[in-house]
C-alpha cells in the first residue's frame, strides 16, 4: 500500500514517541495552503457550489462525511481513512470559512477555543489536580463542562440527533455518573427479563411467547395483519424499553452498541451478499431460492468467513 503524505518520522518508517506532535514546519505550510484553497473556492472567482452552502446546507454533508470515516475505520486501509479525515477535516474549514465570510467567527477561534477547552477540562495534565482512574477523569471533565455551560440537567446538551441506539447509552451513562444506576450489572439482565415480559403481554394472548424452534425448513407463517394504533403504539414502547435494557448491558459491559449493531449489520450484509453470488455461480437467482437453500449457502459462507479469521491467527 502506498502511505500518504506525512511527517518526515513517519515517512521514513520511524514510529513517534506517543504524544509527538507533527512538525509545524512540515504542517504549518500545507495546513495554510488547504486554508487558502478552500478560500479560493469560496471567493466572487471560486466555486458557485461552495459559494452557496451555508452552515445549514452542508450538514448533511458533515454527517456522511462522519459515517464514510467510521467505514473507513472498520476497514482498516490506512489510505481511506487518511482521505476520509481528510473529507472531515474539510468540513470544519468550509464551515469555518462560510462563518468568517458572513462575519460571525474564523477558524482562528475555532482552534483557540479548542486549544484552550482542552487544557481547561485537563487539569490533571495541564494543572494541580489528581486522578486515580479513568473515572476520575470523566467526572471531572463532566464537572467541569456542567460549571462552563451553566447546564441545569445533567442531560443538557446531549445531541437530540445521535442514533437512538447511542443516545441510549449516553443518557444511561450520564444518568449512572450521578449515581442513578443498578448496583450490580448483571441485574440489567433481570430487567431484560421484565421487559421482554411486559413485550409479550402486547404481543401475544396472556403474555406467553409461543415456544417454536428456530427452523428453516418449516411451513411459512403468514405475519398477522398489523394492530390497531393503540395497540401498535404500546408495542413500540414496549419495545423501545428492550432496546433501551440492552443499550444498558452494552454500556456496563464497555461495548459501544452502535458500534456492535453496526459490525452485525455488516455481518448480515456480507453473507447474504454471498449467498447470492454463490447461487449466481450456479446461474441463478436468489429471489427464486427456497428458504432451506439460502440457509445453506449463510451457513456455508459464515463457515468460511470463521476459517478464514482463523488462518489469519495462525498463518
Amino acid at each position: 500500500m502506498t502511505m500518504p503524505d506525512t511527517p518526515e518520522n513517519t515517512r521514513s518508517g520511524m514510529v513517534p514517541e506517543p504524544g509527538t506532535p507533527p512538525d509545524h514546519k512540515d504542517l504549518g505550510p500545507k495546513f495554510h495552503e488547504l486554508c487558502e484553497t478552500i478560500a479560493k473556492l469560496r471567493s466572487p472567482s471560486g466555486c458557485p457550489w461552495d459559494r452557496e452552502q451555508t452552515l445549514e446546507s452542508i450538514k448533511p454533508y458533515t454527517l456522511e462525511e462522519t459515517y464514510e470515516l467510521l467505514d473507513a475505520i472498520d476497514s482498516g486501509d490506512d489510505e481511506a481513512i487518511v482521505e476520509e479525515l481528510g473529507d472531515v477535516l474539510l468540513q470544519v474549514l468550509l464551515d469555518s470559512q462560510i462563518a468568517t465570510d458572513e462575519g460571525r467567527f474564523d477558524l482562528t477561534d475555532v482552534v483557540n477555543g479548542l486549544n484552550l477547552k482542552m487544557i481547561r477540562r485537563h487539569p490533571h495534565v495541564f494543572g494541580e489536580s489528581a486522578v486515580s482512574s479513568t473515572s476520575d477523569v470523566s467526572r471531572n471533565w463532566d464537572r467541569i463542562k456542567q460549571e462552563e455551560k451553566n447546564r441545569g440537567s445533567i442531560f443538557d446538551g446531549l445531541p437530540v440527533a445521535l442514533p437512538a441506539l447511542a443516545r441510549a447509552a449516553r443518557l444511561s451513562k450520564k444518568a449512572a455518573r450521578v449515581g442513578y444506576d443498578f448496583p450490580s450489572r448483571t441485574m440489567l439482565f433481570d430487567k431484560l427479563k421484565e421487559e421482554i415480559g411486559e413485550l409479550a403481554q402486547e404481543l401475544f394472548p396472556n403474555g406467553e411467547i409461543p415456544q417454536v424452534t428456530a427452523s428453516v425448513d418449516a411451513a411459512v407463517e403468514p405475519d398477522p395483519e398489523p394492530f390497531d394504533a393503540e395497540r401498535q403504539s404500546r408495542i413500540e414502547s414496549e419495545l423501545g424499553d428492550v432496546l433501551f435494557v440492552l443499550a444498558n448491558i452494552a454500556r456496563r459491559w464497555h461495548i459501544n452498541p452502535e458500534e456492535a449493531l453496526r459490525a452485525s449489520n455488516a455481518k448480515f450484509q456480507r453473507r447474504v451478499e454471498y449467498i447470492e453470488n454463490r447461487l449466481k455461480e450456479l446461474g441463478r437467482d436468489i429471489r427464486s431460492a427456497t428458504l432451506v437453500e439460502m440457509e445453506q449457502f449463510y451457513q456455508e459462507g459464515k463457515k468460511r468467513e470463521r476459517e478464514a479469521k482463523d488462518s489469519s491467527f495462525n498463518p
